[in-house]
């Protein structure tokens, strides 16, 4: 199946300080590689996001944000779709944040931060609310702990072909050998092009991936058992406590704060009724 470019919004204006963008990403769709002439915040508050910069290309999930500073040319896409929000933010207002790409862990607070933005976003600023929001979001990313967890990703090709049919189906157990031929080419020269285009080897790779996709599936509200059996876990247990290790908490914590942060979105929608 085909990606299909996404078109750039017409009239687009420096943000003063910051502008925040809502819009949701189909399935294999993607902007095609551009530049700003201000920084910018890639994020996704549900479903996951593929981001290459810099010769590199890695996929983030709802717990991963990406800092790009002024003018790096980058592409922002999504494999099965995501509800994204862009910030873009001026030059002054970002000085003090990183002077070179860099993922950010995510925190409930920042994430709050980020949706409340979309939501006033346009709104008169009568009482300067919205500004004392844009300086709370710019603590939090200056606050915003580097990672180093998001998953590498290929940027297109043989690679890019075999990574999104493991991460439609993280059980396929074939290894170099069985991909190989399919791929017309040697288990061998596959291992070596996967390693130097990822940083990685394949089997690292596959170690990482159902992690990833677990706060994906369990973010979209499936149940831990569901989400264990999804990924190929011979049990919940393992599950779980591979999830802890990675993550640094268990899967039942994470689905907590993702309800919750539901539940207050939903009490404030019906508050503004």
């Amino acid at each position: 199946m085909r990606w299909e470019t996404i078109a750039a919004p017409p009239g687009l204006m420096p943000p003063r300080p910051m502008t925040v963008r809502a819009q949701s990403i189909p399935a294999r769709h993607y902007f095609p590689e551009h530049a700003h002439a201000w920084h910018q915040v890639v994020y996704a508050i549900s479903g996951v996001l593929t981001v290459a910069v810099e010769g590199q290309s890695l996929v983030i999930s709802p717990e991963q944000a990406v800092w790009l500073p002024i003018g790096l040319r980058h592409r922002v896409g999504s494999l099965l779709g995501a509800e994204f929000r862009s910030l873009w933010i001026a030059d002054e207002a970002g000085r003090s944040l990183p002077p070179s790409p860099t993922v950010v862990g995510v925190s409930s607070l920042l994430r709050a931060l980020i949706v409340e933005a979309a939501e006033i976003e346009g709104q008169e600023d009568r009482d300067g609310y919205a500004g004392r929001v844009t300086v709370l979001i710019l603590d939090q990313l200056r606050r915003a702990p580097p990672l180093a967890g998001a998953l590498p990703w290929p940027r297109g090709g043989t690679l890019g072909t075999l990574c999104e049919a493991l991460y439609a189906d993280p059980t396929d157990e074939r290894g170099l050998e069985g991909w190989g031929p399919e791929l017309a080419m040697s288990g061998r020269t596959l291992a070596r092009r996967f390693e130097a285009e990822l940083g990685m080897s394949l089997r690292s790779w596959r170690r990482r991936l159902p992690l990833f996709k677990a706060t994906e599936l369990l973010g979209g509200g499936l149940g831990v058992t569901q989400a264990a059996m999804e990924l190929g876990y011979g049990s919940t247990s393992a599950f779980i406590y591979a999830f802890r290790t990675e993550v640094g908490y268990s899967p039942q914590a994470y689905m907590r704060g993702h309800t919750t942060g539901r539940r207050s979105r939903a009490q404030a929608a019906v508050n503004e009724r």
